[in-house]
Formats: structure tokens, sequence, C-alpha cells
């Protein structure tokens, strides 16, 4: 496609500033998984106003409630509501995300024939307190979260802001482009319990060629950027409730059922899970809450932990093991436990395809000046889901990486990264969009 590279270059320049401003901006209104309504809020508006072609799907009509996974209760669902309208989220667009349905869909369809091409960015944040030490960036540069307890500590704000950076592209170069671009700005990433929902409304089921990414990951200069991941770690996230008999832990110990020491031991024979021999696993407890009192036996324990496996039958054999443990472990101390999975990953691989692709139209183009075949990267992301979808119905996926140095590691308090990378990820999915108007 025949394209000015001096107007394609400057474009990205003049972006810098706006993208910078965007992300600072959704940096101080984090929100947890299917809370982002004022993060929708956001996107919508500035989706509306960078192009009236977009059509836009949100909230119910973006996903397949059902298929969500880790909603959280209706309390912590009022209250972020609340605090929505508070923030100005109109009426009509709450009633469209009511009950934890966040997220949209942008489409623009050219009319011309050609490829379908999507792309998603995750939204949501994280349940972290930003540092407010003056050597935290958003802190010193006064766009720290104003909500506490809240933070973008894994990218998503950087990533949201790349996806409406990509918009504002497609409107630039949309009478040079052919086929159809849908957007998916996805809610709930973390804990892996929102893609799945988005993949069963359908978006993935006609695409030729789909695109995500992330920031970080591993520290890396501005301007690295890898075609694909591998690495990605199957996964289940589970809440396990324990539930006793309270009593006086002096006067009648005795007729107490201990839900603490259930939850304390389970804890410690959890991660004493055996590894297997076919691959890497992981589990971990993150979060333990028990007892109401220093003389109260408690009645209740609650565990949140998550395990990973390098495919999905080692997570498997994670999970087994780990339901294992926890009814075995309820029974040893004469308790009840419910066991509720509340988020799951798949594995999956990239297309070799991205390759030489990426190499070929974006090697020192711009910001990018180094194309890595690919990163480990270890970890887990829901975005399998819909790699995977694309990958069965006959299109080509990948997720990169944009590098950058990373002020403290991902899920921190003081987590930031270097904002030239926004530029990078804009142009890198810019310029592989109008390669591919070119077909093979």
């Amino acid at each position: 496609m025949s394209i000015d590279e001096k107007k394609l270059s400057d474009f990205f320049t003049n972006l810098d500033e706006w993208l910078v401003k965007t992300r600072r901006k959704l940096h101080q209104y984090p929100e947890v998984g299917w809370t982002e309504y004022f993060t929708t809020y956001l996107i919508v508006e500035s989706l509306k106003e960078i192009d009236e072609d977009f059509t836009l799907y949100i909230g119910k009509d973006a996903l397949v409630s059902e298929e969500r996974m880790g909603v959280p209760s209706n309390e912590v669902l009022t209250k972020a509501e609340e605090r929505a309208r508070s923030l100005g989220v109109p009426e009509k667009l709450m009633e469209k995300m009511e009950g934890g349905h966040t997220g949209v869909v942008a489409q623009l369809d050219t009319g011309k024939p050609g490829p379908h091409v999507a792309f998603r960015f995750d939204i949501d944040a994280l349940p972290i307190l930003e540092s407010e030490a003056d050597s935290h960036g958003p802190t010193a540069k006064a766009f720290r979260s104003c909500n506490e307890g809240e933070m973008h500590a894994c990218a998503h704000d950087g990533h949201a802001t790349i996806g409406l950076g990509l918009a504002r592209f497609i409107s630039e170069v949309k009478d040079q482009l052919s086929g159809k671009i849908t957007l998916l700005f996805q809610p709930a990433e973390e804990g892996s319990r929102g893609a799945l929902s988005m993949v069963e409304k359908g978006w993935l089921d006609e695409i030729d060629y789909f695109m995500s990414g992330h920031i970080g990951v591993k520290p890396m200069e501005i301007g690295y950027v890898a075609a694909t991941c591998a690495g990605f770690l199957a996964t289940t996230k589970i809440n396990a409730s324990f539930s006793g008999k309270s009593a006086h832990a002096g006067i009648a110990p005795q007729e107490g059922k201990n839900a603490l020491l259930a939850a304390a031991s389970a804890t410690v024979h959890l991660h004493g899970i055996t590894r297997h021999s076919s691959g890497g696993t992981r589990i971990n407890v993150g979060k333990i809450e028990a007892g109401r009192g220093r003389n109260i036996i408690a009645d209740r324990g609650y565990l949140e932990l998550e395990t990973r496996g390098d495919t999905t039958e080692l997570n498997q054999f994670m999970v087994e093991e780990g339901k294992r443990i926890l009814n075995s472990t309820a029974s040893l101390f004469n308790v009840d436990v419910k066991v509720d999975i509340v988020g799951e990953g798949i594995g999956a691989d990239c297309d070799s395809y991205w390759i030489e692709k990426v190499k070929d139209v974006c090697k020192n183009k711009g910001g990018i000046t180094h194309v890595i075949p690919e990163v480990r990267i270890n970890g887990s992301e829901d975005a399998t889901y819909m790699i995977r979808r694309v990958q069965q119905n006959g299109g080509k996926a990948t997720y990169m990486i944009f590098g950058t140095p990373l002020a403290a590691g991902h899920h921190h308090p003081q987590f930031d990264y270097d904002e030239r990378v926004l530029t990078v990820g804009v142009e890198t999915f810019g310029r592989m969009l109008l390669n591919l108007q070119e077909g093979e």
C-alpha cells in the first residue's frame, strides 16, 4: 500500500503528547475487573470523538454475561457503580453496564473486500495500594491513583491507550483501508476472567489476523518489539471458603471447629504439592483471611489461590491435587469447605508467520529499532482464548511485547514504564495493519 513514509512518521510523532495525556487520565481512575465503568466511559467517549464511523458495542452488547468469571459481589458492584455515577458516567451508559458488564468493542467496516483484522486491549487494574513515594513517577507527576487500593500496576492503562491511539490511526488512513477492523477493549484480564465472555460472543469467529500485546513483562530498551511470545501457562483461579464453629477459646475450646487452622494448614500443604515430571507447574496462595478475635475459635477461613502449568493437562493436575488437599484438610479439622473456580486461562502458541512479517514491516521504522523473534514470558494471559479461537478458524494470531525500562516489577506499588512505549505500540500495530491490507 502506497502511503508517504514521512506523513506516516509525522503522524506517530505528533501522537506522543495525546497518548501520554490519555494514559495519565486512565491511570488516575483504575478499576478492577468487572467494575471498569468509568474506564469504559472514557474509552467510549474517546472513540466517539475520534471517528463516528466506528460502530460501538458496549457492556452487555459486547460479551456473553454467563461466560464471565469471578464477577464481584453485588455489594462491590453497587459501590463501583455509585462511584462511576459520581464521576459523571451517564445513566444511559450505566444501564448497558450495570451488574458488572463492562468493556467495549469498536468495529469499522470499510465496505470494501479485504481481511478482517482484530486487536485486543485489556483495561482492568489491580487491587494494589499505589506508592506515594516521590520517586514514583505517577506520584511525582501528579497522576497517582484517585481510587485508593486500586492501581494500574500492570500497564493496562497503556494498553487501552494504545488501542485508542490505533483508533486514531485507523481514522487517519481509513480511506486507504479495506475489509473490516475490530478493536476489543476487554475487561477483567487479571485473574483470566474476561476474554472468554467476548470470545463466546463471536467476535473472533471470522478473523483473518489477530494481534494483542503487553508493555514490559521483561525490562528492555524503548524501541524493542517482540513479534511473538512463548510460555503462556494454563491457569486456574480458586477461592476456598472454610466454615467451622465459633466457641470461647478459654471456656469451651472443645466446642469449636477451627476454620482458621484449616485455612492455614491448607496453605502450607498446597505449596507442598509434588511437581510433575512432564513440565513446569506453579501454585500460589495469594490471600488468606480468617478469624474474628483473639479469644474466639474461628468459624471461617478464606483462601484465594491459583495454579499454573505449561499445558492445560499439567495445570489440571495441580487443580485436582489442590482440590484434594482443600477437602482433606477440611475433613482433618472437622469443618466444611466450598471450592469455587473464579477464573481460568488456557495455553496457546503464536503463529511463526509473524516473526519475519513484523521484522520486515517494522524494524528501523520510526521508533521501532529492534524486532525480537520471540520472548518467553512464563506467565498467563486470557488473550489465549482469542488466539486459539482465531487459529481454529484458520486465522493467524500473535501476542507481542513492547519493550521499556521498568521502575519496578509488574504488580508492584511502584510499577511504572517509559511512556514513549505507547507510540511504539501504536506504530507497530498501525504499520502491521497497513501491510496486511496487501494480502499474502
